[in-house]
């Protein structure tokens, strides 16, 4: 394993345990664009590479699969995973977001969504924010014009609102902490532009290494995208970091795509025998 690869997984060491979020990344990155489902031996060969020891594997998989984000199938003595309808949802919305180009050019207006049910905004916290919504007040909801709405929210109250006058600025400044999404773009660049200087400058990584760096990279990278309201560029902060985070995980992305998918191809096992192809989503991928 290259230093520079070597030192993200330390770091990875040094956090507190983070094995469920890695999981829900390999299935929304890896595992979805091929079919959905994995056998848990090719996940433990994964984590193997992470040193992360295999019963802790299994227990984070038992506790997605109870907490409604994965399915288990079990086939004779071997078990399989896929995303339970939960996973499903959240992982749309979720694939959109860290993966599609940048928003197209804003209309000035936003959409704000009023939800006075205290069950309704529980069930709807985590879609929201996954999709783009901030939160200026309990149950107050804004995005710019034009985020798809989640199912999750279907019932709240909408209303359009412009930001041009001071009051919109002020919902704008209080619905989104931007200073720390910024703070988090910076460390994540500041954490993988090495990777990016050694593939620039050699040949490539093994398979194995290029499918944890692929990994790694969208696990760190959907931790700060997804807090991100991805405003247009017209309302953000200038020298805003997020435009230069994307392309940095863009370059790196293509450039462990191909042998990333080739471990997949080798080690990956459905119910059915190897992963089936990936669907061609997957090469539009950062693709602006």
């Amino acid at each position: 394993m290259p230093q520079p690869l070597a030192r993200i997984v330390d770091q990875l060491k040094r956090e507190p345990s983070r094995t469920g979020s890695i999981v829900v990344t390999v299935f929304g990155d890896a595992i979805v664009p091929r079919g959905g489902s994995v056998w848990l031996g090719t996940l433990l060969q994964f984590f193997k590479a992470l040193d992360i020891d295999g019963s802790v594997v299994r227990t984070a998989m038992s506790r997605l699969a109870a907490d409604g984000w994965l399915e288990r199938e079990k086939v004779g003595r071997n078990s399989f995973y896929s995303l339970a309808a939960r996973g499903r949802r959240t992982f749309e919305a979720a694939t959109r977001h860290i993966y599609d180009p940048p928003p197209p050019d804003w209309s000035g207006r936003f959409e704000l969504l009023l939800i006075g049910k205290a069950g309704v905004r529980e069930a709807s916290r985590e879609a929201l924010r996954n999709a783009g919504f901030g939160s200026p007040l309990p149950g107050v909801w804004v995005a710019p014009s034009g985020v798809p709405i989640p199912d999750e929210a279907a019932s709240a109250i909408r209303l359009a609102v412009s930001a041009e006058d001071n009051s919109g600025r002020r919902l704008l400044s209080e619905s989104w902490p931007l200073d720390r999404t910024a703070d988090a773009y910076l460390k994540f660049m500041k954490t993988f532009r090495p990777l990016r200087t050694w593939l620039g400058r050699r040949a490539g990584l093994s398979e194995l290494d290029a499918f944890t760096a692929r990994i790694l990279l969208i696990h760190h990278y959907r931790r700060v995208v997804l807090r991100d309201p991805l405003l247009p560029l017209a309302l953000l902060p200038k020298n805003w970091p997020g435009n230069a985070a994307r392309v940095l995980c863009g370059a790196i992305y293509r450039a462990t795509l191909p042998a990333s998918e080739q471990w997949l191809d080798d080690h990956g096992l459905s119910e059915s025998g190897p992963l089936p192809p990936a669907a061609a989503e997957l090469a539009r991928r950062f693709r602006d």
